[in-house]
């Protein structure tokens, strides 16, 4: 008789070494594993408290695995050291977020939200332009306010030709492997044990908390904080974007535009910590604009209610499926 694998709990039973032959047995759910028979409880990956730890050591990880065949083999004036690296955070990302989720969440990749049909486009782009409008409209708020001024034309137009290696590389070493992670995988994850509105929050406030290592033009302590409250707010305009389209591909392009408004419209902060703050608010409220406006589920007139009402509720992601 082949040897069987049986449960006890919320574990497997697996066979041990027996002199008798035994290979194998089957009992209730509840029994208590024999002698011989090991008990073995697979890591709780798919709990939000390990959900977001294994989220935050993959983030570093894409990086350091992405780059690290071309930090070992080219020189960083090498033409294809950017190119490479930034092919490599993507490529890392969607290995490591495989084996997350097929190895300790036992988890559908299709809960991810990587999409591919033709509404994909689409959402890339709309999340581009949203995202490139609130930078834009923050830096236009902080200079009417007399907060800064934007950057030289000159400044600008040098970057011009190389704008679209610019992108590329904010695109496939930044937006698409971050918004897999925190907006695909652990909006997914989490979406099976807690409330949309409650979701919203922990994959914008822990991807905002992750920025501390992050170089920025801050100096002060509060300045500092500041920065985390401003990629806190990105952070929700991506997550409010994932809600409303049910992929992540519009939360890519939120991303994106964001780092594109920078590039062509490049502001010189004269008090740093008041512009974050007018673009944290900036952001937040794109994603209130984005999650304000209800998404159709199917038929006509069936709407799904916005994450931020008192009735939203959790259970809707595919975070419990089993990979296929």
């Amino acid at each position: 008789m082949a040897p069987t694998l049986d449960r006890c709990g919320d574990g497997a039973i697996l066979p041990g070494d027996h002199d008798d032959g035994h290979g194998g047995f089957t009992s209730s759910s509840d029994a208590p594993a024999p002698t011989g028979y090991v008990a073995w409880r697979p890591m709780k990956a798919t709990h939000p408290v390990w959900a977001v730890l294994i989220t935050c050591v993959a983030m570093f990880a894409q990086v350091i695995i992405g780059t690290a065949p071309v930090t070992l083999l080219l020189d960083r004036g090498d033409v294809l050291y950017r190119p490479l690296g930034m092919i490599g955070i993507t490529l890392a990302s969607l290995g490591l977020v495989y084996v997350i989720r097929r190895f300790l969440g036992r988890q559908s990749w299709r809960g991810v939200g990587l999409t591919r049909s033709w509404r994909a486009v689409p959402h890339l782009l709309a999340g581009v332009s949203t995202g490139a409008v609130a930078v834009a409209v923050a830096g236009s708020l902080s200079v009417v306010t007399g907060v800064a001024t934007w950057a030289p034309w000159d400044a600008v137009r040098e970057g011009l030709p190389y704008l679209p290696l610019s992108v590329a590389f904010a695109l496939l070493s930044q937006a698409f492997p971050e918004e897999l992670l925190w907006r695909g995988h652990l909006y997914d994850t989490l979406s099976a044990r807690m409330s949309t509105r409650a979701v919203l929050i922990v994959v914008s406030v822990g991807f905002g908390l992750l920025h501390i290592v992050s170089h920025s033009a801050a100096d002060t302590v509060a300045e500092r904080l500041l920065y985390l409250l401003q990629a806190a707010g990105l952070g929700f305009a991506c997550a409010a974007a994932r809600w409303r389209t049910g992929a992540v591909w519009m939360a890519v392009g939120v991303h994106t535009g964001f780092h594109i408004g920078n590039m062509l419209l490049p502001t010189q902060a004269e008090h740093y910590g008041v512009h974050l703050v007018i673009l944290a608010c900036t952001l937040t409220l794109t994603g209130l604009l984005v999650t304000a406006r209800r998404r159709a589920a199917g038929s006509a007139g069936d709407h799904e209610r916005s994450p931020l009402s008192t009735e939203s509720t959790g259970g809707g992601g595919q975070g419990s499926a089993p990979f296929g």
